[in-house]
């Protein structure tokens, strides 16, 4: 249980952390050696052992109750949290057999998105996914998880081999936006993007895509367009980012107007869902995926393979079909006329 890095509303679980290690070194100090010694020690024991016990189960209440309800903005918080898995990170938990395929053949080589064929269950693969970096020259060599436009084309690429030779396709979504710098720009990054879109949506192979942790933009978009999109439950997608968004309408971004946009972006998961924009949302282990990592890994896999199992036996016709659909049914709305006693009022 992690002490080094804890979000502010988390105050409460800091200081169980911090009891929590105490009474663990005191039990095992009392457990160590050759065993009890000393009349007072079986009580001392017995009474350190009580307390953690103690500790432990409000650790668990108290971050039960403060998940329960996350504001958008901690939602937010919680999807950048630094030990949260990565592409990398799940890839390496359940893809067996998993081969890096690099470069568009084009450009070069960007390392913020990986991209390779493997095994999911029983199923074989191609793998797409944003990667953000661990350490500073990691996160440097990756554009802290913003790809540029060799990095869409690139999974442009792969995805392209594999509907070639009719392998379903998963993609793991986290990036706060596409690369803005002039380069990318002078490389074609809107372009890329757009690309990447039309050919993906008429791919005849299973495509499944989940938000692990950001969902930025058209930069989360490249790489997206699936017949099943689910959600972490404690991931964020969205048009902009709250900062962005604040500092747009505002002209400031700071800790109100952050969080008074993320609650006007609607996006959380459970507000992706409602709108129908993902079709589900992946519940994560208590407090986040960054404590338990391990277990976060097997839910996402479960449902990656759920889909799988169905998606595949699907004709490819009728998959492009049902994914058009599904997309001609965002934005939509019924307009409904108001009752004429209503209307009467009203004027």
């Amino acid at each position: 249980m992690a002490t080094y890095y804890t979000l502010d509303f988390e105050q409460p679980l800091r200081e169980l952390d911090q009891e929590i290690a105490q009474l663990k070194s005191r039990v095992e100090s009392l457990t160590s050696g050759d065993g009890i010694s000393g009349s007072g020690h079986p009580t001392e024991l017995a009474e350190a052992e009580h307390a953690l016990a103690d500790r432990l189960a409000r650790h668990s209440q108290t971050m039960a109750e403060l998940y329960k309800q996350l504001s958008p903005w901690n939602t937010v918080r919680v999807a950048r949290h630094p030990d949260r898995p990565q592409g990398r990170d799940y890839i390496e938990a359940f893809c067996r057999d998993f081969t890096e395929l690099h470069g568009d053949r084009r450009s070069g080589e960007d390392p913020a998105i990986v991209t390779g064929f493997g095994r999911i269950g029983d199923f074989k693969c191609l793998v797409v996914a944003h990667h953000k970096g661990r350490d500073t020259q990691e996160k440097l060599r990756c554009h802290f998880g913003c790809p540029h436009p060799e990095g869409y084309r690139k999974a442009l690429m792969k995805m392209q081999m594999a509907a070639k030779f009719g392998v379903p396709i998963v993609t793991m979504v986290d990036t706060p936006g596409a690369f803005p710098g002039l380069e990318a720009e002078q490389r074609g990054q809107a372009e890329a993007i757009a690309v990447n879109l039309k050919e993906m949506s008429a791919m005849p192979v299973p495509i499944v895509s989940v938000v692990i942790g950001e969902g930025g933009s058209g930069g989360a978009l490249g790489i997206a367009v699936g017949d099943r999109v689910a959600m972490l439950q404690h991931a964020w997608y969205s048009v902009i980012s709250p900062e962005g968004c604040a500092a747009i309408l505002w002209k400031q971004a700071n800790e109100r107007t952050n969080s008074q946009a993320a609650t006007a972006l609607k996006l959380t998961a459970r507000d992706n869902l409602e709108l129908g924009v993902v079709d589900a949302v992946i519940d994560e282990p208590a407090g986040g995926a960054h404590r338990d990592r391990p277990d976060a890994a097997r839910r996402l896999e479960r449902w990656i393979v759920a889909q799988l199992e169905e998606l595949t036996e699907i004709a490819p016709e009728e998959l492009l079909e049902r994914r058009y659909q599904r997309y001609r049914r965002l934005g939509s709305f019924d307009e409904v006329a108001p009752e004429p006693e209503a209307a009467a009022e009203a004027t």
